[in-house]
């Protein structure tokens, strides 16, 4: 890793060293729309299954349950949070890697693609957002696609609730993107795949499907 990619390794090792423990109870009020995303994914019987700031695997957990016989993989910056993901899956934990979200490949997990990635509330954490959107894409199977669920705008919301929101989140180090459905608009037309976006309550999260062209 850079020096630059090494401080937010750090960063986030420091943030969740103990944030870790109490972690899912204290996100499920308001990380919205990751079930939603989760009943979306339609894996296929034995299909892989990667995701990419995985934290405490929480969501594996689910998918898993969900999708039995998937294959699961998940990557995190912090390995702080991927020591708990190994003890809430266990026996039947995927297969786990510290790494970087915007410069890893399929490869380093023993594959070549994955037919679903997931991003939940991780790409307004991680600075350079779009180079883990191509990174993602870039590790798809032909045909498969990458679902993202983060906060949205607020588009719909009273403007004061937008504005405690921001001011909220930025003493976690998290930034919504705004520009988040042009970005993946825009690799969507480049490599003629095809784009769903959709907001929750009001804008306060957005939910995004890219399909990759089979």
């Amino acid at each position: 890793m850079s020096l630059s990619l090494d401080s937010h390794a750090a960063r986030m090792d420091r943030m969740y060293r103990y944030q870790r423990h109490i972690y899912d109870f204290t996100r499920k009020y308001y990380l919205f729309g990751r079930d939603t995303l989760i009943r979306d994914l339609d894996v296929p019987d034995g299909g892989s299954v990667l995701e990419i700031g995985c934290g405490t695997g929480r969501n594996l957990a689910l998918i898993a349950r969900r999708f039995p016989g998937c294959r699961l993989h998940g990557l995190d910056i912090s390995a702080e949070m991927l020591a708990s993901a190994e003890a809430k899956l266990g026996r039947n934990a995927p297969v786990l890697r510290v790494a970087d979200a915007t410069d890893f490949s399929a490869g380093q997990f023993g594959t070549d693609g994955f037919d679903r990635i997931v991003i939940s509330y991780a790409l307004s954490m991680i600075p350079d957002w779009e180079a883990a959107i191509d990174a993602a894409i870039a590790a798809l199977k032909p045909g498969g696609s990458l679902h993202i669920a983060d906060f949205g705008q607020q588009e719909r919301l009273p403007g004061f609730v937008g504005t405690a929101l921001k001011a909220w989140l930025v003493r976690f180090h998290v930034t919504p993107r705004p520009d988040l459905k042009e970005v993946l608009q825009e690799r969507a037309d480049r490599a003629n795949a095809r784009l769903e976006f959709r907001s929750l309550g009001g804008g306060y999260a957005w939910l995004a499907t890219y399909r990759q062209a089979g």
